[in-house]
Formats: structure tokens, C-alpha cells, sequence
């Protein structure tokens, strides 16, 4: 993907309206209430890099009280160690599929989305659906704020986005969400959007990186995903 390049320096400058959301989740919390309600079914939502499960505390609680069994993914703060990671999650997705005898649903913030489509893609038995808020889904870290900071530690990141891109050539067997902003200061927005999956549908939502974690539109579009019949897989 050629064409694409981290946001410049200056888009981070939008991420200070973060603060935004956070009153809009404050006043509109109680019209969380009538968004479509789940059945006990099993969540687990990831944090993005650097974070751990204190950062989405807000939307696992919206999740609760909408019926769904919403946890936290457990293993820490995400410090982007990605070929450990994923087999890490794959087995505590695997051990809640089995223990609550259905499949799990994923949401995955930022890293943690890219993270949550992998479980998916070697798990698919323990896995029902995945909704990735605002992750590079495309080239790993290289369209990232974060790209100066992983070629000053000596990764190549062309050859990173070679193994995101074989790694992609293995199809996902269960229905994708994928929740992009074009006000994200961190990710450039399009290589969040996924242009390959017959599974995925893209959503456009207006909030910056920070903000997904807290926006009523994106709590709004979470809920009604995680409450979509197993058989409704939508496309892009």
C-alpha cells in the first residue's frame, strides 16, 4: 500500500477533542439504555497498544448493562507483542468458548482489534464476530504515529507489513465490523478499512483514536453488531 502514510504530525493535535466524547458519553448514557439488548453472551473486549483493560472499563460496562457478558481480555497491558499475543488471547478466547459452551464475540480497539481478527482467523470455532475500532488492519505499525518509533528500534516495516499481508491471505470465517474515522490522528483511516474480507462491512464514524473507547455513536454501532443472529453475516 504505497499510497498510504502514517496521519502527519500535526493530526494528533485533533486527538485533544477526545475530551469531546467524554461529555457526549456522559449526557447521552442514559440513551444507552434502549440500544438493542444481548443474552448473556460472551465479549471480550481488547485494549489498544500501551493500554490494558482500565482503558475500556467504559464500554464493557455499557456492554453489561445491555445483557452481554462483556470481560476484559486479562493478559496486562498490551506492550505490541504481537507473535505472543495472539496465541495468548487465542487460548483465553478458546477457554471461555468452551466454559460458557458458545462462541466468543471480539471488539478490539486499535492494536487490539488487529489482535482480535487473528484469534478469529486460527480460531473461528471459538469466535462468532469481530468489530475493530479504529485498527491497522493494514501494514501493522507502518502507517501509524507509532512507525518512527519502531524504525528507530531497528524493525523493518516493510517486511512487518509483508507478514500482516500473508498473514491476510488466510480468509476469516466469521462476519467483521470494522470502524474507521477520518479524524484519527494516530492510524491514517485507510489502512483501517478493509477492502479484502467478503465478511466485513466498513463504518465510517466520526470521533478520533482516543475517542473510540468513548463515543456514543461507536457504543451505538458495538451494540447493535453484538446483537445481530449468528447467520446475519454483513458484507462490505
Amino acid at each position: 500500500m504505497t499510497d498510504l502514510r502514517p496521519p502527519p504530525p500535526l493530526a494528533m493535535l485533533a486527538e485533544g477533542l477526545t475530551g469531546l466524547e467524554f461529555a457526549r458519553l456522559a449526557l447521552g448514557w442514559p440513551a444507552l439504555a434502549r440500544l438493542p439488548r444481548g443474552s448473556g453472551r460472551p465479549v471480550i473486549v481488547c485494549p489498544g497498544f500501551s493500554a490494558d483493560d482500565a482503558s475500556t472499563l467504559a464500554l464493557r460496562r455499557c456492554l453489561r448493562a445491555l445483557g452481554h457478558d462483556a470481560r476484559g481480555w486479562g493478559l496486562g497491558r498490551n506492550l505490541g507483542a504481537v507473535p505472543e499475543l495472539i496465541p495468548r488471547l487465542a487460548d483465553r478466547v478458546t477457554a471461555l468458548a468452551e466454559a460458557a459452551r458458545d462462541r466468543v464475540a471480539l471488539v478490539g480497539w486499535s492494536l487490539g482489534g488487529y489482535l482480535a481478527r487473528e484469534v478469529a482467523r486460527e480460531r473461528p470455532h471459538a469466535v462468532r464476530r469481530v468489530v475493530t475500532l479504529g485498527s491497522p488492519i493494514a501494514g501493522g505499525p507502518k502507517y501509524t504515529q507509532l512507525a518512527g518509533l519502531y524504525r528507530a528500534r531497528g524493525v523493518d516495516l516493510d517486511a512487518l507489513e509483508e507478514v500482516v499481508a500473508r498473514r491476510a491471505r488466510q480468509r476469516l470465517h466469521v462476519p467483521v465490523t470494522v470502524l474507521y474515522s477520518r479524524l484519527d490522528g494516530v492510524v491514517a483511516w485507510q489502512a483501517c478499512v478493509d477492502r479484502e474480507e467478503p465478511l466485513a462491512e466498513n463504518v465510517e464514524v466520526r470521533t478520533t483514536h482516543f475517542g473510540f473507547g468513548f463515543s456514543p455513536a461507536v457504543y451505538r454501532i458495538v451494540a447493535e453488531r453484538l446483537a445481530r443472529p449468528d447467520e446475519r453475516a454483513p458484507r462490505a
